[in-house]
């Protein structure tokens, strides 16, 4: 089965999921950071993903949220990536030394003492990963939220505005709720990672071949009020002067979904091993 594009009129209730290809050569999700280290989590926040849609729609840093809050967020992961730890030191392209972390009682920086001219910062990257991730709500706002997505308004990043998206970014919309759909949309994995997975398998299974099989599992996190787990990364502002976040609940997932293989293999293959665990088969590795 595969996935429904939504009619131009929505479905019933009037919603349905825009669902995205996150994908580039390297992608950055914090949801913390300190002066001197940027993190990234290893799938896209709903902060990085809803700041991507207010991008491409043209809000300023200073609008309101309020149409985009509401948005329920799931994300899922075809292609994990590696962790990318990036070495940078700043200074001052005048040669002042640098000023304190600090501020005074009038808010103004005092310079280092002694003076430091050069400061260590450590940022962290995903490279080489792929997600997809599916926003559920209102039809009419995503079908505006579609086509802002291929003709934004300001340059759209994974993250970071160092991290630009490759294409296709908008798979489309599509029908049912946040789980069917990314259990219905084909594997969006890079070719090389897809013929790379059907070789292991393929050696695996003895076959002396590739298999190319019709289905695979891929781990998802669903927003979900119900979920057992928390996660700190909704924007209540993105606003310089006022940044604010709060919680939402999320669900984690292992989904079969399509693997979009031109031949599929369902007869003449033995079957693995279910006394066999290697967790990284799971990952495409």
């Amino acid at each position: 089965m595969t996935a429904t594009p939504a009619p131009p009129d929505g479905n019933r209730d009037g919603q349905a999921a825009l669902l995205l290809r996150l994908a580039g050569p390297l992608q950055s999700w914090g949801d913390r950071s300190t002066f001197n280290r940027r993190e990234t989590r290893p799938e896209p926040t709903k902060s990085g993903v809803l700041g991507l849609l207010a991008a491409a729609a043209g809000y300023a840093r200073e609008d309101s949220l309020g149409d985009l809050l509401p948005l329920r967020l799931g994300v899922r992961v075809d292609q994990p990536g590696t962790l990318l730890r990036d070495y940078h030191t700043v200074s001052d392209y005048r040669g002042r030394p640098l000023p304190q972390a600090g501020v005074s009682a009038k808010g103004v920086q005092r310079p280092t003492s002694p003076a430091k001219n050069t400061h260590v910062t450590t940022r962290y990257y995903l490279q080489d990963a792929v997600f997809v991730a599916a926003i559920a709500g209102p039809t009419d706002l995503l079908t505006t939220l579609d086509q802002a997505i291929r003709a934004p308004a300001f340059p759209l990043a994974l993250g970071r505005r160092s991290c630009p998206p490759t294409q296709p970014l908008s798979l489309g919309l599509r029908t049912g709720d946040l789980k069917e759909v990314l259990s219905n949309e084909p594997w969006q994995a890079r070719d090389r990672t897809r013929e790379r997975y059907a070789r292991r398998l393929g050696r695996e299974r003895g076959l002396g071949k590739p298999a190319y099989p019709a289905r695979i599992d891929r781990s998802a996190t669903v927003e979900d009020a119900q979920g057992n787990d928390i996660v700190h990364d909704v924007p209540l502002s993105f606003d310089p002067h006022g940044r604010g976040f709060t919680s939402r609940r999320v669900r984690h997932h292992w989904l079969s979904i399509p693997t979009g293989f031109r031949r599929t293999d369902t007869t003449n293959s033995p079957p693995l091993d279910a006394t066999a665990h290697d967790p990284f088969a799971l990952l495409g590795w």
